[in-house]
């Protein structure tokens, strides 16, 4: 069964390298120097995420769901 997260993607520019973090995992980050590279690494570190709840008898967070982006103009 798969699950659905949001990820938050930025730009470090003291690591030179991007940052990702998933907002309803708590502490759950990576990094990559390439966004495809940060964002394959954030996939591994959610699966372990998942497994450390699983292990340790958690519940398993249901994941986001469909998550849209709305651009408005300020």
């Amino acid at each position: 069964m798969s699950k659905r997260f949001l990820v938050r993607l930025a730009y470090d520019k003291d690591y030179d390298g991007y940052v990702v973090s998933v907002p309803s995992l708590p502490g759950c980050m990576s990094q990559g120097k390439t966004e495809q590279e940060a964002l394959a690494n954030i996939e591994d570190a959610i699966t372990g995420y998942l497994q450390c709840l699983k292990d340790t008898g958690q519940d398993l967070p249901l994941g986001d769901g469909e998550v849209y982006t709305v651009e408005v103009a300020a």
